[in-house]
């Protein structure tokens, strides 16, 4: 069976989630699960995937990053499911199409992730060094608060989320 998992981290990313359930329609996932939540936070949609297939099967995302929260993570996944005997296909891999059954798909995989993670890890030291410096000429008031003083935010009654800013309460 093709099972596929589509994540966005925010329940404002619809058309996000949206293009990556059509994705996995397209390639013959027969059962997909989606979720909206971060990848920091639990994944409980993700663990019912995992849960659900079987040896033989095919796993099936779009991109790594809606999968792992790392390249350890990607990796420790890949094994966890290659020992179990479900292949692993990512989708969306600079055009290319990523299967774990394959040798060479693992060496692409493990290179792009550990890049992946390079970039991001950049990424932060530039962020840090661009707060610093900003502190340093005063220009730096913080992150922005979740719930904007101006506007009152209460609890949605059937999300359980504030109408306004997406928190949970």
């Amino acid at each position: 069976m093709i099972v596929g998992y589509a994540r966005t981290s925010t329940v404002s990313q619809v058309a996000g989630l949206e293009g990556q359930i059509r994705e996995l329609e397209t390639a013959g996932c027969e059962r997909i699960f989606s979720e909206q939540t971060s990848a920091v936070g639990p994944r409980p949609i993700l663990d019912q995937a995992l849960g659900f297939v079987r040896q033989n099967d095919v796993f099936t995302v779009t991109k790594p990053d809606r999968l792992a929260r790392s390249t350890a993570d990607l990796l420790n996944m890949v094994d966890a499911l290659t020992r179990r005997g479900i292949r692993l296909r990512i989708l969306s891999m600079g055009g290319m199409e990523l299967d774990t059954s394959q040798a060479t798909s693992k060496l692409m995989l493990t290179t792009l992730a550990a890049m992946a993670t390079f970039e991001r890890e950049l990424m932060l030291e530039r962020q840090r060094e661009g707060i610093r410096k900003a502190v340093e000429a005063g220009k730096y008031r913080g992150r922005a608060p979740d719930c904007p003083a101006k506007v009152r935010c209460r609890p949605g009654a059937a999300s359980g989320r504030h109408r306004t800013c997406d928190r949970r309460p």
